[in-house]
């Protein structure tokens, strides 16, 4: 394994920069951000993502999970050991995980927006970021192409997101832009744009997912602004036979990823709509 770097004041310049990252303007002005616990540093290494430093626990030692690919880190980032209290100072949780990281922030390539055939997950003003990390890892899962992430939503790399996207984060591409600009865009090149709505007639059984798509969602308690609801070409409602009167976002959104899935990979079949009384 390569150096050990010991620190153990929590007035260290280092610790200060990296407890810095838990707010968003020294995430955007540093360009790096913090991912916690085992699963996630291995997402990222898996992934050939930039980090700069990993931090484990000098009690616990170095998690058996991870000890070779440190051991294997050649140089790449930086290996430190600490406290359990500036772990805790760094992830701002009262139960600190047993190791976290600094990453470099991904870079999405813009052509994933627009694949023949794409299937892309847009958000609108979704703020939650639980919801927001849950879409992108159900977009992982339903292999879209990317996620867009537009002005209103929570920031990506709030730690809160990045944990709850579980490592999808490194295996889909996220982008962050102004859909007033990115969905004109989109129409011009050939995606249908498609959002949900109480008032739509069509069920997402009955729609068409194969084709070239933009799936958009709003936030629980707005919907979809008005701007992106005049861009719509396709309005879907989930269909529930129970005394729900909706479902949240992230569970919106895998439903209909999933549909989409089951279209395009597994049955062609599209299931109409029942007949009128």
């Amino acid at each position: 394994m390569d150096r050990i770097i010991t620190i153990t004041s929590a007035q260290n310049d280092k610790v200060k920069a990296m407890a810095s990252l838990l707010e968003k303007k020294h995430r955007d002005r540093s360009g790096k951000f913090i991912i916690e616990g085992i699963h996630l540093i291995h997402e990222a290494i898996e992934a050939g993502a930039q980090l700069e430093s990993v931090v484990y626990d000098m009690e616990r030692g170095v998690p058996d999970e991870l000890r070779g690919s440190l051991a294997q880190a050649n140089g790449r980032f930086e290996i430190i050991e600490t406290t359990r209290a500036i772990i805790a100072k760094c992830t701002g949780t009262d139960s600190p995980p047993p190791v976290f990281g600094i990453v470099r922030k991904l870079e999405a390539d813009p052509a994933s927006l627009y694949r023949a055939n794409g299937l892309v997950v847009v958000l609108d003003g979704v703020r939650d970021p639980g919801n927001v990390g849950t879409i992108i890892r159900s977009a992982d899962a339903a292999f879209a192409d990317a996620v867009v992430l537009g002005k209103g939503c929570v920031d990506l790399y709030n730690p809160k997101t990045v944990r709850s996207t579980m490592g999808s984060l490194f295996h889909v591409p996220v982008v962050e832009g102004d859909l007033s600009e990115l969905l004109p865009a989109a129409k011009a090149r050939g995606m249908r744009l498609v959002g949900t709505s109480l008032q739509a007639s069509a069920n997402c059984y009955a729609h068409d997912w194969r084709g070239p798509t933009w799936l958009l969602m709003g936030s629980e308690s707005d919907g979809l602004s008005e701007a992106a609801l005049a861009q719509l070409d396709d309005h879907v409602i989930i269909p529930m036979k129970g005394r729900s009167e909706s479902l949240n976002v992230a569970m919106a959104a895998t439903v209909l990823l999933y549909e989409a899935l089951r279209q395009r990979d597994f049955q062609t079949t599209i299931i109409p709509d029942p007949p009128t009384k």
